[in-house]
């Protein structure tokens, strides 16, 4: 099946079509409100869509809830470290807004006893190598997220498709063997919001349980710290142990579930959102 498309309607910028079978708000435009919430959910009935998915500053979302739409999740701070992003949704088919929700609590619930006691240490590297990924490294970062995922949101299985990103505020950084590829993440930057999102994990199954997500993550908040995003945030596998464990140990907040969000691995998953702040904001001097 194709990845869905990324297209503008007015100003504002979606992500849609048969693969997650719902209509993602990417970002919004406000001269497109308050029209918007309702053009979105006419649009997801007339094209079969159970979902209508929107992240919007929490300070117009009240268009969105008169319109219908609910809250699933929030990341503080989103914009510029003021305002939340909220996560809204619209559920045309409401079948769709069930999920295994004793599942996912459990991960949940074993993520926050692994936490306990604070920020875990980044594992050593021992003999491994970790950088930022150029574009001549996009084929073999696409064989790798080819051979971990069947399907995912994003083409990310496409070497050019990875290269197009590198143009566009999104950076890859790589865990290599030697001269393998052997685990992977990215960092999708919002320079406006002054955010990014920690993304597209994917490590080989025989180095799963060496930590190599978690020297991913420390890497790439740290570099983002340092250039000035204020928040960080993930929409991780709601299912997935590993994940959640990851973001919980390295002192990330739940900020709610996305059920039956995105389409992973030929199957409509729910997704939990995490959030940090990456630097605090400077305190003005008093006077």
């Amino acid at each position: 099946m194709s990845a869905d498309r990324v297209e503008i309607i007015g100003a504002s910028r979606i992500q849609h079509g048969p693969s997650n079978r719902r209509i993602y708000l990417m970002r919004l435009s406000d001269s497109d409100l308050p029209e918007l919430p309702g053009r979105l959910i006419d649009l997801a009935r007339e094209r079969g869509y159970g979902k209508v998915f929107a992240k919007v500053p929490a300070d117009v979302a009240e268009a969105f809830l008169e319109a219908g739409y609910a809250p699933e999740a929030r990341v503080p701070g989103y914009f510029r470290g003021r305002t939340a992003a909220d996560f809204l949704v619209f559920y045309t088919n409401k079948a769709r807004a069930a999920g295994d929700r004793k599942t996912v609590a459990e991960v949940l619930k074993v993520s926050r006893k692994r936490a306990n006691g604070g920020p875990a240490a980044v594992p050593p590297a021992r003999g491994l190598t970790l950088r930022e990924l150029e574009k001549n490294d996009a084929g073999e970062a696409a064989a790798l997220y080819r051979s971990v995922f069947e399907s995912y949101p994003f083409p990310i299985h496409d070497p050019s498709f990875l290269r197009r990103m590198m143009d566009r505020r999104v950076r890859y950084y790589g865990v290599w063997d030697d001269d393998r590829l052997v685990a992977l993440a990215s960092a999708e930057m919002d320079p406006e919001a002054n955010a990014v999102e920690m993304t597209d994990f994917a490590t080989r199954p025989v180095r799963r349980r060496g930590g190599l997500a978690r020297r991913l993550l420390a890497r790439m908040e740290k570099d983002l710290a340092r250039e000035g995003y204020r928040t960080g945030y993930t929409i991780a596998r709601a299912r997935s142990y590993g994940m959640n464990i990851t973001f919980a140990r390295a002192g990330w907040r739940f900020g709610g579930t996305l059920w039956n969000n995105t389409q992973i691995c030929g199957r409509l998953e729910s997704m939990n959102v995490w959030h940090r702040p990456l630097r605090r904001p400077r305190r003005r001097n008093k006077r």
